[in-house]
């Protein structure tokens, strides 16, 4: 450590025990280690003073900008005596850290340094769930066994019909009857080239042109009722023009029609499925490669193939059935059973009010805090999941290093490597509902100060998957390490090794779908503005989910202009009733009220935004599904989507992602329908998990920045293979069509990944 010399000016004040170092004092100041008869002047002094503290260890720059001490003053970490901060870097990087809290242990020695450096670096453990015990490992196991097995089961059933056709149409006995490998390779996947679900196992392979059809297809062409389709089909909202989003008259109906597909050649449904109903079966139950029109050739019959080893889900089936007997399976919970967690008479200390039907008893979410370390939470958590429940996580942020993640931290180490890529993102700008092009600079900036049009209505840009061109732990470890370390449950959410999550079963070698984590980074504001709100429309993942709120920014409206917002929602609603008015299919409006009111007292459950809240979730039960669509088919000219337009395509009003519920629709929608979602607002540093096949909807009431995983659930896995089912039903290019996760994969794994360990376990060698 160098002191200042007593006999120069004194450095500047600071506290207690903290070494400041200026320019003004270098030059100056003496080696403790020499006897005072050298002198450290000019440029040279400098240099052989830089070689003893390098021979020291000790940093003569600050660690995070790595610029010389000459030039700034640095603050000296008391712990390792190594590293030094600038207070321009403390006061830019971590303006939530004292001065003296840095001096008592610096950033890196704390685990939070956001340098460039130290946040490419991962310091993650990946092998923690390796030390289980063998009783943990046979818990985990038979868990896995005892929802999985049905599916197994039901799996195998399919196939044993499909082989029992082929044997009909090849004359064979089951014993006999030898099916064709397809060649494969470990790193792709096989889609049926009509509903474009994952291939598991056997399928139907043309031998002329490679079409390849699903059993699910085979089953449906056979029954005379083929639902799974490739139809594609293309969106048709014009743009009216930017004025017409804003309320104004329309621009002439000559404006080019523009959509946010590719211009795929437009195949009308009622020809494709005109076409669709000759393609048969033969008597015999073989079926015959289609025609061109359909995608294939039409030139032989479809022979039956397989991916797996010849047998394997039958042979896996039988192991499965034998182990279950030597182990006892474990009784589930029952999901009407009353416990003190979910009773707010008993306990609302770990309970959160999310809506107030009549007749229900699950008003209250589970909302256990991360913190508390409670090992009957687990227990409780599958209680509620089993249920179909979401769940939220307090505090989870509490017990990480606190890595910064400020949106433009995680900018500024992109920048280095990637400045060619990030010196322009893509984001959606919420009100036309497309995809723009800004400067990222300015797209972050918005982020803190807000952006607005020139007519002062609030701009709200979403950028979604970000960074883009790279895997998420890839371009930033240290962020992914702090994601995957906050998550709760982390039995069922951690995406390298949980040993709950179906989606860490497949081998090695396997192609691995794309679970995240992913960052989602987007504006906000506390008032619901009817049209142009920074959302997340309403969907349906096709798995379970975590959603973690890891940075909050609020962006205030002046005066001036939230004047002007309440001025241009009047012309909003203006337009919205002379548009619902001159349709004739929409049924008359009864009240003002009913139609375009957007302000935040229509709805009493949510009349004021509390402080504290970063972003409002919706999140609705699977049993009120039906009524759902029913309410959004029946009202659907009245949502906005490209471009302002009104809905004029429906094909699923949960997987279309068009459809935004204002506190308006959701007030109408309990009272025509009895539906009322979970409602809810996320705090900073609070998890959110949402299971399989609960629609729901969020909106920002504050700029956000989210970190979310996908995952698989045992209790869900039936859930995610019905929920694919459903996709079969879309068109081809439907954004929401392709099967991404490939579940019947993930679960034939699983179960014999947890069969071989069971039979390892409980098995005696022979």
């Amino acid at each position: 450590m160098v002191e200042a010399s007593t006999s120069q000016k004194r450095p500047p004040s600071g506290p207690a025990g903290l070494f400041f170092y200026h320019a003004a004092d270098e030059s100056e100041s003496s080696d403790p280690e020499t006897d005072g008869s050298e002198e450290w002047s000019g440029c040279e002094g400098r240099k052989r003073k830089r070689r003893k503290e390098e021979e020291k260890g000790v940093a003569i720059t600050c660690h995070q900008c790595r610029q010389s001490y000459r030039e700034r003053r640095v603050v000296h970490c008391l712990k390792c005596k190594k590293r030094r901060y600038c207070l321009e870097c403390i006061r830019q990087w971590y303006p939530r850290q004292s001065v003296a809290r840095i001096a008592e242990a610096c950033p890196f020695c704390r685990g939070n340094c956001n340098c460039n450096g130290c946040l490419m670096q991962s310091k993650q453990n990946k092998g923690q769930w390796d030390e289980l015990s063998r009783k943990q490992k046979i818990k985990y196991n038979r868990y896995i066994l005892h929802f999985l097995l049905p599916v197994l089961r039901k799996f195998c059933a399919e196939q044993i019909a499909e082989k029992e056709v082929e044997a009909r149409i090849q004359g064979l006995s089951m014993a006999s009857l030898k099916i064709q490998k397809t060649c494969s390779y470990v790193d792709e996947r096989i889609f049926c080239n009509n509903c474009r679900t994952s291939i598991t196992d056997l399928h139907r392979s043309c031998g002329k042109c490679s079409y390849e059809l699903c059993l699910s297809c085979c089953r449906e062409i056979r029954d005379g009722n083929l639902r799974g389709n490739c139809n594609i089909v293309r969106p048709n909202y014009l743009h009216r023009g930017v004025a017409y989003m804003h309320g104004e008259d329309p621009l002439p109906d000559t404006v080019q029609e523009k959509g946010v597909f590719d211009p795929y050649v437009n195949v009308s449904r009622e020809d494709y499925f005109q076409k669709a109903t000759t393609w048969k079966a033969n008597e015999d139950g073989s079926i015959r490669c289609p025609p061109k029109e359909l995608g294939g050739c039409g030139k032989s019959l479809l022979d039956l193939k397989h991916l797996c080893p010849e047998n394997w889900v039958a042979k896996l089936l039988t192991k499965a059935e034998e182990i279950s007997t030597v182990v006892e399976l474990p009784q589930i919970p029952v999901a009407t059973q009353d416990t003190k967690c979910c009773d707010p008479e008993k306990s609302t200390e770990n309970l959160r009010k999310a809506a107030s039907r009549s007749d229900s008893n699950d008003n209250y979410l589970y909302c256990p805090r991360s913190t508390d370390n409670n090992p009957e939470d687990l227990e409780h958590f599958k209680r509620h999941w089993t249920k179909g429940e979401p769940i939220i996580v307090r505090d989870v942020i509490e017990g990480t290093t606190g890595l910064s993640w400020e949106p433009m931290v995680m900018w500024r180490v992109l920048r280095v490597s990637k400045a060619s890529k990030l010196s322009q993102v893509k984001v959606i700008d919420c009100l036309s509902c497309c995809e723009v092009e800004i400067d990222s600079h300015q797209f972050f900036t918005g982020y803190v100060d807000g952006r607005m049009y020139t007519n002062m209505w609030p701009e709200m840009l979403k950028l979604k998957d970000w960074p883009p061109y790279n895997r998420f732990e890839e371009c930033l470890p240290r962020h992914a390490d702090e994601f995957i370390s906050a998550l709760p449950f982390r039995e069922y959410t951690d995406p390298r090794s949980g040993p709950l999550n179906i989606a860490v079963k497949l081998p090695k070698d396997a192609l691995r779908p794309d679970l995240g984590p992913k960052t989602y980074i987007a504006y906000g504001t506390a008032e619901e503005l009817g049209r142009g709100d920074s959302v997340t429309k309403l969907h349906c993942d096709v798995s379970d989910a975590v959603n973690v709120l890891m940075h909050t920014s609020k962006v205030l409206l002046s005066s001036k202009q939230a004047s002007a917002v309440e001025m241009l929602k009047k012309k909003h609603k203006a337009q919205d009733r002379m548009e619902l008015k001159d349709d004739e299919q929409t049924e008359p409006v009864s009240s003002e009220k009913q139609v375009g009111d957007h302000f935040c007292h229509c709805c009493p459950s949510e009349e004021c935004v509390k402080e504290d809240g970063g972003a409002l979730w919706d999140i609705f039960r699977r049993e009120d599904v039906p009524k759902l669509l029913s309410y959004l088919k029946k009202h659907s000219k009245e949502f906005r989507h490209i471009y302002c337009s009104p809905v004029n395509q429906i094909f699923n009003p949960v997987h279309d992602e068009t459809f935004y519920l204002t506190m308006d629709h959701k007030r109408r929608l309990k009272e025509e329908f009895g539906v009322e979602p979970w409602s809810f607002e996320q705090k900073l540093g609070e998890a959110v998990l949402i299971p399989v096949g609960c629609p729901h909807q969020v909106r920002n009431l504050k700029s956000c920045t989210k970190v979310a995983l996908d995952f698989v659930s045992p209790e869900n896995v039936h859930e995610c293979i019905r929920l694919t089912e459903e996709l079969r039903l879309l068109p081809k290019n439907h954004k929401s069509k392709e099967d991404k996760i490939e579940v019947k994969k993930m679960a034939l794994h699983a179960i014999s990944q947890a069969v071989g360990d069971l039979h390892v376990l409980l098995v005696p060698r022979k």
